[in-house]
C-alpha cells in the first residue's frame, strides 16, 4: 500500500478525533493530534504550559508557531514509508501553507479530509461531549466557532486550492462517516 499522509479538518466537535481513531483502527496508522498535545502541554506548570491552558480554556486557537513546531516535531522522525493521520493541524491559513510546503518538500502525499457539519449540530454535539468528557474548551463553543470561521475556513480554502481535499458529510452515523472516509481513500471496506 502506498504511503499516506491524512489530515482531518473541520469545526470543533465535528468528529475529527473519533474518525481519526476509527481510521487508525482500520489501517494501523499512527495518529498525531494537535489538540491532545496542546491539552498535555497545558497541564505542565511552565510559562508555556500555563499560557497554552489559558488559550485553550478561552476556546482560542494556539499561535501558529507552536502548531508548526509540533507538526515538524512529529513529521521529522517519520519514516518515508510510514503512513500517518494528523488531527487538528493546519487550522490557520499560514499553518495550512506550512503543512503543504513541508510535505511537498519531502515528496510526501497529502489528503485532507474535511468533515462538514452544521453549526447547529456542532452546538448539540459539544454540549453532549461537555457532559461526558468535561473538556474546558467545550464551555466556549461559540468562541470556538468564531475562531473556525475567522481562521480555519481560510485554511480550508488554502488546502482546497493547493491540496487534495475530500469532503465528507459529517452529520451521518459515525460508522457511515468512517465508511465514506475509507471509500474516499480507496481502502477496503469495513466489512472485508
Amino acid at each position: 500500500m502506498e504511503t499516506r499522509t491524512i489530515l482531518f479538518i473541520g469545526k470543533p466537535g465535528c468528529g475529527k478525533g473519533d474518525q481519526t481513531k476509527l481510521l487508525s483502527e482500520k489501517t494501523g496508522w499512527k495518529i498525531l493530534s494537535s489538540g491532545d498535545n496542546f491539552r498535555s502541554i497545558s497541564s505542565e506548570n511552565t510559562p508555556i504550559g500555563r499560557r497554552v491552558k489559558e488559550v485553550n480554556d478561552a476556546g482560542l486557537l494556539q499561535p501558529s508557531w507552536l502548531a508548526e513546531y509540533l507538526f515538524i516535531k512529529y513529521l521529522s522522525p517519520l519514516p518515508e514509508n510510514e503512513s500517518v493521520i494528523f488531527d487538528g493541524f493546519g487550522r490557520k491559513a499560514r499553518e495550512a501553507e506550512f503543512v503543504i510546503e513541508s510535505l511537498a518538500w519531502i515528496n510526501r502525499p497529502l489528503s485532507v479530509i474535511h468533515l462538514d457539519v452544521s453549526d447547529e449540530e456542532i452546538i448539540k454535539r459539544v454540549a453532549l461531549r461537555k457532559e461526558i468528557e468535561g473538556r474546558a474548551d467545550d464551555k466556549v463553543v461559540e468562541e470556538r466557532l468564531k475562531e473556525y470561521y475567522e481562521y480555519t475556513e481560510p485554511a480550508l480554502k488554502k488546502f482546497r486550492d493547493e491540496a487534495h481535499v475530500i469532503e465528507i458529510n459529517g452529520e451521518q452515523a459515525r460508522e457511515k462517516i468512517a465508511e465514506d472516509v475509507q471509500k474516499a481513500l480507496n481502502l477496503p471496506s469495513t466489512g472485508s
